[in-house]
C-alpha cells in the first residue's frame, strides 16, 4: 500500500525535543560511507534549513501571538533536526571535499527531479540549471587537483562523471533573464510542487555553503572561483523560486513544506544504505508527520479547504539517489550551448546577454577558467572523470 503521510500517526510534538547527548550524533566515516549517504544528507539540510527560514518568515507575517508561537515550537524541532542532520558530516573531510559533495548532491539530485518531472516547461527549467551544476563539479575538481593533489574520484567514487558542462563563465546573466514563469496552482500536479520546493530549498543551501566557505581560503584561486560560483548560485536560487505560485497562500505553502519533508524523509527510510543514518531519517519522518497534521489543521482553519485538495493521495515514488551518466551527457550535447532570455531560453547569445557578461567580466578571464588553466600547468592536464564513452560533441572548455 501506498505511504500517505495525511493518514499516518506521528510522535506528539511535546515528546520531540532532544538534549544534548541525543543530538551529538556520530558523523559518517567519509572514506568509508556510501557518497549517496553523504548526497541525502546534504539535501536533507537544505530541506531544514528552508523549513526554518519559510517559518520565521511566516511569523514575521502573522499578526497573531499564539499562532507565531505555535510556529515557534514546530520551528524549534525543526532547528533540532537541522543540527543533527548536518552534523552527520564529519569535520574530517576538508571545505573543498565537502564543496564537491554539494555539487554531486546537486547534479544527481536535479538529474532525478528532472527525469522524474511530468511538466515539460518546468522539466527544462531543472536541465538548464543542471547541466551548470555539471560545470561547477568539474571546475572545483580542478582546483582540488591543484590545491590538494587528489582526484575528485575520492569524493564521488565513479558515480558521477566529472566533465564539462555549460562553462561557468557563461552563466552570468542579465538578472532579468533569471526569472521564470511560474507553474500554476490549480492545474499544476502534486508531485511538480515538491519538486519545485526541493530543487529550490537545495540550491538556496548551495549558494548559502558558497558564500560562507569562500572566506575561509587563503589561496587566492580558491577566493575567486567560490565568489563567482556563488554570484551563479543567486542567480539559480532566483530561476528555482520563480517557479512557484506566488498565489499559493501562506498556509498552502507550510502544507507543502512540511508534506516535501514527509516525502523526502520517507524517500531515504526506503533508499538509505546505512542503518544508523537510516534511523536519523525514521526518527525525523515520524516527528514530521505529526508537523504535517499541525500544518493540515492550519491549512483547513485559514484556508477553509482540505489538505486532500491540494497534496498528492500518497507519496511519489522514493526520490532516488543514482548514476545519471546517459542522461547527463545526452544534455551535454544537445543543450550545451543555451542560454535564457526573458523567461525563455534561446540557443547562443543575445545582445543583453553579452553586455552581463562585458560587465562582469571586466575584459578578464573568468575564475573559473583561471582554475582549470593552473591546474594543467601543475598536473600537466585537467581533470576529469569518465567513466563511458567519448565526451559529447556539445561540449566545450571554456
Amino acid at each position: 500500500m501506498a505511504f500517505d503521510p495525511l493518514r499516518e500517526r506521528g510522535i506528539p510534538l511535546d515528546e520531540q525535543p532532544r538534549d544534548w547527548r541525543a543530538l551529538d550524533v556520530p558523523p559518517i566515516d567519509p572514506d568509508h560511507a556510501d557518497p549517496y549517504t553523504r548526497c541525502r544528507i546534504i539535501a536533507m539540510n537544505g530541506i531544514e534549513t528552508e523549513a526554518i527560514f519559510f517559518s520565521h518568515h511566516l511569523a514575521r507575517h502573522c499578526p497573531d501571538t499564539g499562532l507565531r508561537q505555535e510556529l515557534a515550537k514546530v520551528r524549534s524541532i525543526e532547528a533540532q533536526q537541522q543540527k543533527a542532520v548536518n552534523w552527520l558530516l564529519s569535520g574530517v573531510s576538508s571545505v573543498l571535499e565537502t564543496t564537491l559533495a554539494y555539487e554531486q548532491t546537486a547534479v544527481e539530485l536535479t538529474a532525478w527531479v528532472a527525469r522524474m518531472e511530468p511538466d515539460a516547461t518546468l522539466r527544462q527549467a531543472y536541465q538548464f540549471g543542471l547541466l551548470e551544476h555539471v560545470d561547477h563539479l568539474y571546475r572545483y575538481a580542478n582546483l582540488y587537483e591543484t590545491l590538494e593533489h587528489r582526484g575528485a574520484d575520492k569524493i564521488v567514487d565513479g558515480l558521477t562523471e566529472v566533465m564539462p558542462g555549460r562553462p561557468t563563465s557563461l552563466h552570468h546573466r542579465d538578472p532579468m533573464d533569471n526569472v521564470r514563469e511560474p507553474y500554476r496552482k490549480r492545474t499544476t500536479e502534486p508531485l511538480s510542487r515538491l519538486h519545485a520546493l526541493t530543487v529550490m530549498a537545495v540550491e538556496q543551501q548551495t549558494m548559502n555553503f558558497h558564500m560562507t566557505a569562500g572566506p575561509m581560503f587563503a589561496e587566492p584561486a580558491a577566493r575567486r572561483l567560490y565568489q563567482e560560483v556563488a554570484l551563479v548560485e543567486e542567480g539559480h536560487v532566483t530561476h528555482y523560486e520563480s517557479l512557484a505560485d506566488p498565489g499559493e497562500s501562506w498556509w498552502e505553502m507550510l502544507l507543502n513544506h512540511e508534506y516535501n519533508e514527509c516525502y523526502l524523509y520517507h524517500s531515504f527510510v526506503e533508499t538509505e544504505s546505512d542503518p544508523r543514518v537510516r534511523s536519523v531519517w525514521e526518527l525525523h519522518l515520524a516527528m514530521e508527520l505529526e508537523h504535517l497534521r499541525l500544518a493540515a489543521e492550519l491549512f483547513k482553519r485559514f484556508d477553509g479547504r482540505d489538505p486532500d485538495q491540494v497534496l498528492a493521495p500518497a507519496c511519489p515514488p522514493p526520490v532516488t539517489f543514482e548514476p545519471n551518466r546517459a542522461y547527463l551527457r545526452d544534455l551535454a550535447a544537445t543543450q550545451g550551448e543555451r542560454t535564457t532570455l526573458g523567461t525563455g531560453y534561446v540557443e547562443g547569445v543575445h545582445e543583453r546577454f553579452q553586455r552581463a557578461q562585458e560587465t562582469i567580466m571586466g575584459g578578464e578571464p573568468a575564475p573559473s577558467q583561471r582554475v582549470v588553466e593552473d591546474n594543467r600547468a601543475v598536473s600537466g592536464q585537467e581533470y576529469v572523470l569518465e567513466t563511458e564513452g567519448p565526451r559529447p560533441a556539445g561540449v566545450t572548455r571554456a
